[in-house]
């Protein structure tokens, strides 16, 4: 099985202008190069059949990706619109500032079958492509964000994959996110 970074995941995870909350102490070449081969802890099943998902042990010093929203710190969530591309349209979305989780221990990259890649119109000369990665403590899948889950239901022209929403998926996932946040 041969896997790459595609072009959407690269902008993310390894922007040009270095975040806290991308990938750390290492390079998109060196990640893809890691994830394609190195073998995985264990595979999970994605949300449709073109999605898997890898579990490594984290070998970088990248944070957890998301926060639990408490009391002490509820007043840092910020929120905005905002695109995750400029063919997107901007959406909701909030965050935290100035909160700094631990170090993950867990890279999951989140991996989309050459056939889903072409039918998003990234072809890509490889089995998979990585479209993505949470950064967790536990060697499992983080819920979908409700949004996300919403545009892959709206198909791939806004932005999504085409796979419909499953109404209890999508409560499990805003019971979660109503608890959790992402952080900057």
């Amino acid at each position: 099985m041969n896997i790459v970074l595609t072009p959407f995941a690269r902008t993310r995870l390894f922007p040009r202008d270095p975040r806290p909350t991308s990938i750390q102490d290492c390079s998109a070449e060196a990640f893809e190069q890691h994830v394609a081969t190195r073998a995985p802890e264990c595979v999970l099943p994605g949300y449709a059949p073109f999605c898997v998902l890898h579990v490594h042990r984290n070998w970088t010093s990248t944070r957890c990706s998301v926060v639990e929203i408490t009391d002490a710190n509820r007043h840092r969530l910020r929120s905005g619109y905002e695109a995750r591309s400029r063919a997107e349209l901007p959406v909701l979305v909030r965050w935290f500032e100035s909160e700094e989780p631990p170090v993950a221990k867990y890279l999951v990259p989140i991996l989309y079958s050459r056939e889903q890649m072409a039918k998003e119109g990234t072809p890509i000369d490889a089995d998979w492509g990585i479209v993505g990665c949470l950064y967790t403590m536990t060697p499992e899948e983080l819920p979908m964000a409700p949004i996300t889950m919403l545009r892959n239901a709206l198909g791939v022209d806004e932005g999504g994959s085409g796979v419909p929403l499953d109404r209890d998926a999508y409560r499990r996932s805003v019971a979660f996110w109503e608890r959790h946040a992402n952080w900057r």
